[in-house]
């Protein structure tokens, strides 16, 4: 079974996680035919915790599980603290297949999406 892993920062704020897991439905909507499952987890803050999300997928029966790092820029968080999560989960599930993609803000899409929001803002109301 094919999964993918939106994983997000987390927040005290619920209504920020709450956002997160509604982005998590619609991507899952959007890709039916590329994953069987897709669901979110936290690095901090809110649960489920990534570790905690990847050991659910594994019972779930996940074969395979693409981690998506929904973060602007590659600071600690990417570039250290993610990749521990990972090898944690990974260490707990040896069979599982884990592979990190790179992170949301290294999309060269980004930037056009920028000036999407900033022209659309710009609009008359």
């Amino acid at each position: 079974m094919k999964c993918l892993l939106v994983v997000a920062h987390g927040s005290r704020r619920s209504e920020s996680n709450q956002e997160i897991m509604r982005l998590t439905e619609t991507v899952a909507s959007l890709s039916t035919s590329q994953f069987d499952q897709v669901e979110c987890a936290f690095l901090e803050l809110a649960e489920p915790l990534i570790p905690d999300a990847i050991a659910a997928l594994a019972v779930k029966g996940a074969t395979s599980v693409l981690v998506v790092p929904y973060f602007l820029a590659r600071g600690a968080h990417v570039a250290s603290d993610i990749p521990e999560q990972i090898a944690l989960a990974q260490a707990s599930n040896p069979s599982l297949e884990i592979v990190v993609s790179d992170y949301f803000g290294a999309s060269a899409e980004v930037p056009q999406l920028i000036v999407q929001l900033a022209s659309a803002a710009a609009q008359p109301h």
